[in-house]
């Protein structure tokens, strides 16, 4: 059978090809522990060393800074109660946002039933954090400052650059969650200004179960894991260095590609949302027109459910539902909740995310297919 056309990059992201090389020798003959001090270990560590040095090259940031993890859910847990338990001396107050990534929002409701106290900041209609919001939110307790680079279900990019420098004024640690901004736009630590980000590999065509975390030379998060010492002794084990390998090539990928990627990313969703204007008359997009990921589109039709339009299309399309309908009752995601998309609206929500493998063929079939499904509800 035919496979569906991939829409779903936001998902998860195929292996590059290059990353695939990269991981090669770590999976085949190179084995070996790199800490261990014989002839075994060294390949690997080489190999831990470079990766380290490719993160670091995309992201603006020194070598030592970066912090090997699991994925973006270890990095955002490893970064927010790090910091929770580090600084609690100065204070208990942490700040985010109503639209936040489940491994932003569970880790700060954790941290709340521990005697920490949690502002969830709303967004405007178009998923957009305002700085101001932040700025009057700041307490004498505050601190930490936890908002995502870029919203993984409508794509708006939050100002982050501009609460970053609210937070130091007011001498608060900001961390970021950049699991859906990395390899689309471009991610410079000092620019943005942050302590601490988020990567996830399997966002950027790496592997799935492999992550960073950027922390900024003097900012100390308690270890969430203890053992015999590895990274520094902050995130303890034995190296993943196969897929550190992976992850490493895919940063470097990154930065190499980064206009070309990021183009035509967006010229694929582009062609996507004018290609379903002319076919459907009641779609509504979701999200900022213009401070958004280049490759996101958040699309609602009304009077539809998303889970109804993705069975209908399922066999030729991958895509993800932004509310799951049951029998009685529907489920909005938060994410159109905090943003107010009318019911009308929200439950026929669907998230098309395009990659740098998405073709302009793969576009055209998925416009017809998409726009013969919604006909077909309609009818019913």
């Amino acid at each position: 059978m035919k496979k569906p056309i991939y829409l779903d990059y936001n998902g998860t992201t195929p292996h590059d090809p290059e990353v695939i090389d990269a991981m090669r020798p770590f999976l085949e003959t190179e084995f070996g522990n790199p800490s261990s001090s014989h002839w075994y270990g060294i390949a690997p560590a080489k190999a831990v060393i470079h990766a380290r040095r490719q993160i670091a090259s995309l992201i603006n940031c020194r070598p030592e800074e970066i912090i090997f993890t699991s994925g973006g859910t270890e990095s955002n847990n490893f970064a927010i109660k790090g910091i929770a338990s580090a600084y609690r001396n100065r204070g208990n107050h942490i700040i985010t946002s109503q639209i936040e990534h489940p491994a932003v929002l569970q880790v700060c409701s954790y941290l709340e039933s521990h005697g920490f106290t949690i502002t969830r900041l709303p967004v405007d209609g178009h998923g957009l954090i305002h700085v101001s919001d932040v700025e009057n939110a700041i307490r004498p307790e505050t601190i930490l400052i936890t908002l995502m680079h870029a919203n993984n279900e409508v794509g708006t990019i939050e100002p982050v650059e501009e609460i970053a420098r609210a937070a130091k004024r007011k001498n608060v640690i900001m961390h970021t969650d950049a699991a859906q901004s990395m390899g689309k736009i471009p991610v410079d630590v000092q620019k943005l200004g942050v302590d601490l980000l988020s990567i996830a590999g399997h966002k950027l065509y790496a592997p799935k179960g492999i992550g960073a975390l950027y922390i900024r030379e003097g900012v100390e998060p308690a270890p969430l894991i203890h053992g015999a010492g590895q990274e520094k002794g902050r995130r303890p084990g034995t190296e993943n260095v196969l897929e550190i390998a992976g992850l490493g090539k895919a940063c470097e990928i990154a930065k190499r590609d980064m206009d070309q990627n990021r183009a035509h990313m967006q010229a694929m969703q582009e062609m996507l949302y004018e290609g379903l204007k002319k076919e459907i008359s009641e779609i509504r997009f979701n999200g900022h027109p213009r401070h958004r990921l280049p490759n996101t589109l958040s699309v609602s039709f009304r009077g539809l459910e998303s889970n109804r339009i993705l069975e209908q299309t399922g066999l030729e399309i991958a895509a993800s539902p932004g509310a799951a309908c049951h029998s009685d009752t529907v489920d909005i995601s938060h994410v159109l909740k905090a943003m107010n998309i009318p019911m009308e609206w929200a439950k026929g929500t669907v998230r098309f995310s395009t990659g740098k493998m998405t073709t302009a063929d793969e576009i055209r079939t998925a416009i017809q297919v998409i726009a013969n499904a919604i006909a077909s509800l309609k009818e019913r």
